[in-house]
C-alpha cells in the first residue's frame, strides 16, 4: 500500500482555490472553529463531540441547505439537500479526541508500507468503509463524495471515488458485504465485519490511497491572533470543509458575474437606462424630462449640438436617420470610448497598487489628480501615450508613477477628431446622486444630492476594489470586487444597445489568449529549429513521413507536419486520467485484441483534436461521449468536428459512457461493423477491476474536469457568439467562438 498524504490546498480546486472569501465569512468561521474547540472535553462522550462537530458544520456552512445528522448506525451525515430524505453526500465518523486507538494515526514520512497500514487499518477506517458500503450498495447511493474521519483535532477526507474503486468496485468483498448484511455469515455483529471482513481487506489493499490531512491544532496561533493580516493562513482550511468541496457543489465566482449596483450606477453616469421590450433588454437614453446635464451623454451630446460638430462628419447618416439618433449614436460611441479608457486605468491603477504592496502613491485616477476633463485628456494623450521622457514637463512630475502603454485605445479615434474630445466637455456640471448610491459620508450613509460628475465618477469607482482575483487573499466586505470580466460584461450590454449581445465568459477567452500565445511561441521555436537544421535531415524526415491517406501508419502527419510535441504531452496525459468507459474499452481494445485491429489511445490529429481510439488500418476513429455531449451545443459543434474528420477521411462512430459500460457486445459488434469486419468469437471480457458494479463517478458526475474538456472554475454554460458588430473591449471580449470540448487547452 502507498499513502498519499494531501495539505488543504493541494487538495482544492485551482478555480475554487482563487475565489476570495468574504471577510465576514472567515469572521464565523473562526468564531465556530474557536468554539469547537474551547468546547472539546475529554472527560464527554464520542456522542457529545459528535454533536460538536455538527454544530460547527452546521453553524459555519450548511444550516441553510444541507441536513446534517446521523443516519442508521452512522456517526454523523451530511444530505445533498435541506431534507432528510434526499440522499448522503458526505459521511463523517467522529471519535473523541483521547480515544487513540480507534482513531486512524497521522503519518511520518520515514512510515514503512507495513506502518503505513497499521496506521490506516483502524476501526474508524473501517467503520467508513461498512458505512459507505450501506449507502452505495444496500441503498443504491451514487451520490456520496467525501467520507470524513476526526476526533475534532485531526481530520482525514478521502473522495468517495477512492472508495468506489478500491471497495465497491471489488466483488468478493461486495459479495461478503451482502452476505453480513444478510445475515449468512457466522457472526451479524459491526465488529465481526471490522475485524474478519474489513480489516484483512484493507491489509491487502496494493494501490495507493490520498486523503487529505489537518491538525486543528497547527492554527491555534492564527485562530486567536487578533491581527487579521494573518487570516490568509485559513482560507484553504475554510474552503476545504465547505459544500463546494465536501458536496462537490458547483461553485460560480461573483466577481465574474454582473454586479447589478455597479451596472446601474455606471449607466446613471454615464446617461442611460435600461428597459424591456418584449423578451430583450436594451439599452437605450432615458425619456425627455428625466435626463441629467451632468451625465456624460448630456454632456456630449449638447456639445456636439450647439458646436454642429456633426456637419463634420462625412458620412452622418450611416449614425442614424434624424438628428437626435446621430447626437446619440456619436455621443454614445464616444461615451463608451472614454469609459473603456477609464476602467481600463483603473484596473491599471489597482494592479499598480497590488504590485507595489499596497502602496497608495501609485493611485493615479482620482480627483485630487484630475480635476477636470482636460486633466483628463492629457492623461490620456500625453501621459500614456508617451514614454517618460518623452513627456512634457507639467505631466512629467504629476504622473510620475504612470507607466507608458503601449496601446491604440490611448491613441485618438478618428471620431475623436473629426468631433471631440473629452477635453471638450463642460466640467462644472452636477450631477445628482443615484438613489442608493454606493457612495457614503463620512458617517457611512448613502450620500445624497449632488457632485461635480467627474468628482462623482471618481468617488463612484473608489467605492469598488478593482484588484485582480487568483490571489490567496480575503475581500474585505467594505468594497465589492469587480474585475475585467464583470467591465467587459457590462461593455458587451452597452455596446450591443440595439439589438443585445451575448456574454463570453473569462475562461473562454483566457483559453483562447493562452492557446494563441502558446502556438505563435512554438511556431517561433520551430521555425528556429527547422532553420538550423540541415537540408539533408529534412529530406530525411520527408522521406521518413507517411502520407496520411497510408492505411499501414499508426500515426497521422498531415501536410508533412509533425504533431506538435506539446500536443503529444497532453494526449499522455489523457491517457493518465481516462474515464472509466475509455479505460474499461482500452482494455478490450489493446494489443489487437479485438480481431486482431490495432488501436492507439489518445491519438492527436492536426495539433487540433485528440481522438480517444484510432485504428490506422481501417481509418476508424472511435469516440467516447459523457453526458455534457447530450446538450444541443455540443452535438452541433461534435457533428462540425466529426465533419472535418471525415474530410480527412477518418470514420467516425460514437458511444456514450453508458453504452461502453453496459451495452458492451453492442458496441464491439459496432466496431467491427465501421470496421467492415465479420464478428469472430472473442475472449472473456474483462473484469471492471473487481465487482462488476458500474461506478458512477466519472469526471462528469463530481464535477471533476474531463481532461478534454475546456478548463473552467465556473461550469458549463451556454457560451454563445457575441455580435461581431460590436464595438470591440478592452477587456478581450471579441467574437471568438466556441471551442471544441476535446481540442488541447
Amino acid at each position: 500500500m502507498e499513502v498519499k498524504e494531501l495539505k488543504p490546498r493541494k487538495a482544492l480546486n485551482k478555480a475554487f482555490l482563487k475565489i476570495k472569501p468574504n471577510r465576514s465569512a472567515i469572521e464565523i468561521f473562526k468564531a465556530n472553529l474557536i468554539t469547537l474547540l474551547d468546547r472539546t472535553n475529554d472527560t464527554e462522550s464520542e456522542e457529545f463531540h459528535k454533536n460538536l462537530v455538527s454544530d460547527f458544520l452546521k453553524d459555519t456552512y450548511y444550516k441553510q441547505n444541507h441536513f446534517i445528522n446521523t443516519k442508521g448506525r452512522n456517526d454523523l451525515v451530511v444530505h445533498n439537500g435541506n431534507q432528510a430524505v434526499s440522499s448522503v453526500g458526505v459521511i463523517i465518523e467522529a471519535k473523541k479526541p483521547t480515544n487513540k486507538a480507534e482513531m486512524i494515526k497521522s503519518f511520518a514520512g520515514g512510515d514503512s508500507p507495513q506502518q503505513m497500514i497499521t496506521k490506516l487499518n483502524t476501526k474508524a477506517f473501517q467503520e467508513l468503509v461498512l458505512y459507505y458500503l450501506r449507502e452505495r450498495i444496500s441503498h443504491k447511493n451514487l451520490e456520496v463524495k467525501h467520507l470524513v474521519a476526526t476526533n475534532i483535532n485531526e481530520w482525514f477526507i478521502f473522495d468517495a471515488m477512492l472508495f468506489d474503486r478500491i471497495f465497491a468496485q471489488n466483488k468478493n468483498l461486495v459479495k461478503q458485504f451482502t452476505d453480513f448484511e444478510e445475515g449468512r455469515l457466522a457472526d451479524t455483529k459491526t465488529d465481526f465485519f471490522y475485524k474478519q471482513i474489513a480489516e484483512p481487506f484493507i491489509a491487502s489493499i496494493s494501490s495507493e490511497i490520498e486523503f487529505t490531512y489537518f491538525n486543528i491544532q497547527d492554527y491555534q496561533k492564527t485562530l486567536r491572533n487578533a491581527d487579521k493580516s494573518d487570516d490568509h493562513a485559513l482560507i484553504a482550511l475554510f474552503k476545504l470543509l465547505s459544500p463546494e468541496h465536501l458536496l462537490k457543489l458547483p461553485f460560480a465566482n461573483d466577481s465574474n458575474s454582473l454586479d447589478k449596483n455597479f451596472y446601474n450606477e455606471l449607466l446613471h453616469l454615464i446617461g442611460l437606462t435600461e428597459t424591456k421590450e418584449g423578451g430583450k433588454k436594451l439599452i437605450e437614453r432615458p425619456k425627455v424630462g428625466q435626463r441629467h446635464a451632468g451625465s456624460l451623454l448630456e454632456n456630449v451630446i449638447n456639445q456636439l449640438d450647439s458646436l454642429d460638430k456633426l456637419s463634420r462628419l462625412p458620412n452622418v447618416k450611416q449614425y442614424g436617420d434624424t438628428q437626435q439618433e446621430r447626437l446619440f449614436s456619436v455621443g454614445l460611441e464616444l461615451c463608451i470610448t472614454w469609459v473603456n479608457r477609464i476602467l481600463f486605468l483603473k484596473l491599471l491603477e489597482a494592479q499598480l497598487i497590488s504590485y507595489h504592496k499596497g502602496d497608495k502613491s501609485y493611485a493615479f485616477l482620482n480627483k485630487d489628480l484630475l480635476h477636470d476633463y482636460d486633466n483628463l485628456n492629457a492623461l490620456f494623450f500625453m501621459v500614456l501615450a508617451k514614454k517618460p521622457e518623452e513627456r512634457n514637463d507639467r505631466v512629467k512630475t504629476l504622473f510620475a508613477k504612470v507607466p507608458y502603454l503601449n496601446s491604440s485605445l490611448f491613441e485618438p479615434t478618428e471620431l475623436e477628431h473629426q468631433t471631440l474630445f473629452i477635453s471638450g466637455l463642460e466640467d462644472t456640471i452636477d450631477l445628482p446622486f443615484l438613489t442608493g448610491t454606493v457612495i457614503k459620508d463620512s458617517t457611512g450613509k448613502k450620500r445624497t444630492g449632488a457632485e461635480k460628475a467627474l468628482d462623482y465618477f471618481f468617488d463612484f469607482l473608489d467605492a469598488y476594489d478593482f484588484a485582480s482575483e487568483g490571489s490567496e487573499d480575503i475581500q474585505e466586505d467594505n468594497k465589492t470586487l469587480i474585475n475585467a470580466s464583470v467591465l467587459g460584461l457590462i461593455f458587451e450590454k452597452i455596446n450591443g444597445y440595439k439589438d443585445g449581445s451575448f456574454y463570453t465568459p473569462s475562461f473562454i477567452t483566457m483559453y483562447m489568449c493562452k492557446e494563441t500565445i502558446r502556438r505563435a511561441v512554438v511556431q517561433k521555436f520551430n521555425e528556429s529549429l527547422n532553420s538550423l537544421s540541415s537540408t539533408a535531415e529534412v529530406n530525411n524526415t520527408h522521406s521518413t513521413g507517411n502520407s496520411p491517406k497510408n492505411p499501414g501508419i499508426g500515426k497521422i502527419e498531415l501536410q508533412g507536419q509533425k504533431i506538435d510535441p506539446i500536443v503529444l504531452d497532453f494526449a499522455r496525459n489523457n491517457r493518465k486520467k481516462a474515464t472509466q468507459a475509455e479505460a474499461f474499452l482500452w482494455q478490450i481494445l489493446r494489443n489487437r485484441k479485438l480481431n486482431g485491429l490495432k488501436f492507439r489511445r489518445q491519438h492527436p490529429v492536426e495539433d487540433k483534436y485528440i481522438l480517444d481510439f484510432y485504428c490506422a488500418e481501417k481509418r476508424l476513429v472511435v469516440e467516447i461521449d459523457g453526458d455534457y455531449h447530450l446538450k444541443a451545443d455540443q452535438k452541433e459543434y461534435d457533428e462540425g468536428r466529426t465533419s472535418e474528420l471525415n474530410e480527412l477521411e477518418l470514420k467516425v462512430i460514437r458511444f456514450t459512457n453508458d453504452e461502453v459500460l453496459f451495452e458492451t457486445e453492442r458496441v464491439l459488434q459496432d466496431i467491427l461493423d465501421a470496421s467492415e469486419i465479420s464478428l469472430t468469437p472473442q475472449p472473456p471480457l474483462p473484469e471492471r477491476e473487481g465487482e462488476q458494479v458500474p461506478s458512477p463517478f466519472g469526471k462528469e458526475d463530481l464535477g471533476v474536469m474531463d481532461s478534454k474538456q475546456v478548463p473552467s472554475p465556473f461550469g458549463k454554460e451556454d457560451l454563445g457568439v457575441m455580435d461581431s458588430k460590436q464595438a470591440p473591449s478592452p477587456f478581450g471580449k471579441e467574437d471568438l467562438g466556441v471551442m471544441d470540448s476535446k481540442q488541447v487547452p
